[in-house]
């Protein structure tokens, strides 16, 4: 007789031998040795810890990030089996964590869904580990056992006596493994907070010994509080729409969780999808399944309401994700990914389940909610008819040949370079004709091309993407560039190896510089995530004395040049630079511009997002979060220009 669901014991553990390779080829089962695979190791443990949750059994999570690098994840479930494997004659916790996909995830009795479903996590953890120490209370007792990079070093101990149960995972990220063992706390809360969003009435504690700080994530409405979370304070078109929905299908026990809604204050879509509770970044069957029911539905209700006319061509699924908030939760048994990441769902079962059970629930809420439904309509409908004039637009930014000047027609403010090899030439965009002037004269003409852009940007954030095109500035910028924007982007044509964004070290070249940021991050994501963006540092002061010259970026810079290059020198003039029109060529040059002195940050797609978020807080249309941000951030503002 099979045992029950319930029934959590070594018999539920099954094993597919082999961690020796685990070592050798780490980048197999945790995607790479970098920052991003080291986090991965604490993403599998959390992940078993939720699976003791969605079978019913833990409450509550924590998570330590010790002060000596190690990990340590508990959670108060039943707790590792530690009777003695029928086939192994080892306690099964051993054969957790030895045996590479041993778990009680594949016989689908000891789990019904869960997220390490490939069964590697805890043993892979273990393998990539100097050190991992398990201790687990049940059946009255605590027990304790340890490895070292793989191997078993203490006997599983019966520690004493205890209360309840749970499970301890406590390691310490090899250093010969990895190029970093450093864990970054904002990586792990973000993480950690998406875990606590997707399941309502879990309790996620995250405490990071290293700096004293402790977070205690708890929600109640699970994917509706998701959903408010994306917005970022902007006001939903409707309120959020939810499913909740579990049946057989295609002999499969399968449940999906959704919540969703639109928004007038952006243009792209933020859909999260996640399944069984792991997050699937690129995608898949269950994302292409919401996404056709949502188009369907809405094509057919608005025909059916007369909210699309007879003339108006079917809306596509680009005009009606234009401003979409959705988190997608799927769960189901034996998915198919591709990957041990779980980057991108495969099985097609997900499709037609997802896309029947969200056209049925779309259909009622339509039903019992006309007006609402008609806005959303008339919203995508407005989307394609900017998406066509955005399109003849585009056409006008798309060049017929890489470096065809004539054809590309470039813009005439443009100080083009020389050279024709892209892997070799840079684009400085400046603020403003002054400063467009010094950085010519200052730049390498053969490698370096200036484009100066006069006054404030557009804001990308708050315009339809037809009016960012429209905007001179930004045509010029589009042109420049060269790779065309939005859908139509084309990372082959980028005209340039870098793309260097410089402005005046002060609020208006801050300004500047967020909302080209925006623009980067809005409709060119691929040229930030392939590293081609960066922003200049130009100084804030130089400091002359006769013939001797030095450059300080900041404030405790100039004073550590005074003290330490300049020290014991009387009347040391020192030049606050307060726009890059009042540095001369050799100094622009020889501060910002020459490639073996100067000193760039490359942009990265997380600072976008940063710069992203901060400029909807600071320009969008909710009042109360800005005024709290204005205040927490007021005793920063000691220097102003007025």
């Amino acid at each position: 007789m099979a045992p029950s669901k319930s029934d959590y014991s070594a018999q539920s553990i099954s094993v597919l031998k082999g961690l020796e390779g685990v070592r050798k080829r780490p980048a197999m089962y945790i995607g790479s040795t970098d920052t991003r695979g080291l986090h991965h190791l604490v993403w599998e443990v959390v992940d078993n810890a939720v699976d003791e949750h969605l079978a019913g059994h833990a409450k509550k999570i924590t998570v330590r990030l010790r002060e000596d690098g190690g990990v340590e994840v508990t959670d108060d479930g039943r707790g590792i089996p530690v009777d003695l494997h029928p086939t192994e004659k080892i306690p099964a916790v051993e054969v957790a964590l030895t045996a590479l996909h041993a778990g009680g995830k594949f016989d689908q009795q000891a789990y019904a869904v869960s997220g390490g479903l490939h069964g590697v996590g805890v043993s892979v953890v273990n393998a990539l580990s100097s050190r991992t120490e398990v201790e687990v209370t049940r059946g009255g007792a605590r027990h304790a056992i340890a490895f070292e990079r793989g191997p078993k070093v203490d006997d599983l101990t019966k520690l004493g006596t205890a209360k309840g149960s749970g499970t301890l995972v406590r390691f310490w990220p090899d250093a010969e493994v990895f190029e970093t063992t450093v864990l970054d706390h904002d990586t792990v809360l973000q993480r950690l907070k998406e875990t606590a969003l997707l399941n309502a009435g879990l309790t996620i504690v995250l405490a990071d010994e290293r700096d004293g700080r402790s977070v205690t994530l708890s929600y109640k409405h699970g994917l509706k509080d998701f959903v408010e979370e994306l917005l970022r304070g902007k006001d939903p078109l409707v309120p959020a729409i939810e499913v909740h929905d579990e049946r057989e299908w295609e002999g499969h026990p399968v449940a999906l969780d959704l919540a969703f809604t639109w928004s007038d204050g952006f243009h792209d879509d933020r859909l999260r999808s996640y399944v069984n509770i792991v997050r699937t970044a690129d995608g898949g069957t269950h994302e292409e399944g919401f996404r056709r029911a949502l188009t369907t539905t809405l094509n057919r209700f608005g025909r059916d309401t007369g909210a699309l006319l007879k003339k108006d061509p079917n809306l596509t699924g680009e005009d009606v994700r234009e401003g979409l908030v959705a988190v997608v939760s799927i769960k189901l048994p034996d998915p198919q990914f591709e990957g041990q990441t779980k980057g991108r769902l495969g099985s097609t079962v997900a499709r037609s389940y997802v896309e029947q059970v969200v056209a049925e629930a779309l259909a009622v809420w339509l039903e019992k909610n006309k007006a609402k439904g008609r806005q959303i309509v008339k919203r995508a409908a407005v989307a394609a008819k900017a998406r066509q004039a955005a399109k003849a637009a585009r056409e006008l930014t798309r060049r017929k040949g890489l470096l065809d000047t004539q054809s590309a027609g470039l813009p005439g403010k443009l100080a083009d370079c020389t050279s024709r090899d892209p892997s070799e030439t840079e684009l400085y965009v400046v603020e403003g004709d002054s400063a467009g002037g010094s950085s010519k004269a200052a730049r390498d003409r053969h490698t370096q091309a200036i484009l100066p852009l006069r006054g404030k940007v557009l804001n990308v954030e708050k315009a339809q993407l037809t009016r960012v095109l429209e905007n001179a500035e930004i045509q010029a910028l589009v042109k420049a560039v060269g790779t065309g924007v939005g859908e139509a982007y084309d990372h082959d044509r980028l005209r340039y190896d870098k793309i260097i964004l410089m402005a005046d070290a002060d609020v208006d070249g801050g300004h500047i510089t967020t909302l080209l940021l925006t623009f980067f991050y809005r409709l060119c994501p691929k040229l930030i995530e392939k590293g081609h963006l960066y922003l200049a540092q130009p100084p804030l002061y130089q400091l002359r004395k006769g013939s001797k010259v030095a450059y300080a970026m900041s404030d405790p810079e100039r004073e550590q040049l005074l003290k330490r290059d300049f020290k014991g020198v009387k009347n040391v003039e020192v030049q606050r630079f307060k726009g890059l029109g009042e540095m001369d060529a050799d100094q622009l040059w020889a501060t910002t511009m020459d490639p073996q002195r100067r000193t760039l940050l490359r942009v990265n797609i997380e600072d976008a997002a940063g710069a992203d978020e901060l400029f909807v807080l600071l320009m969008g249309n909710q009042t109360d979060p800005r005024r709290e941000w204005i205040v927490s951030n007021a005793h920063f503002a000691q220097e102003l220009d007025v």
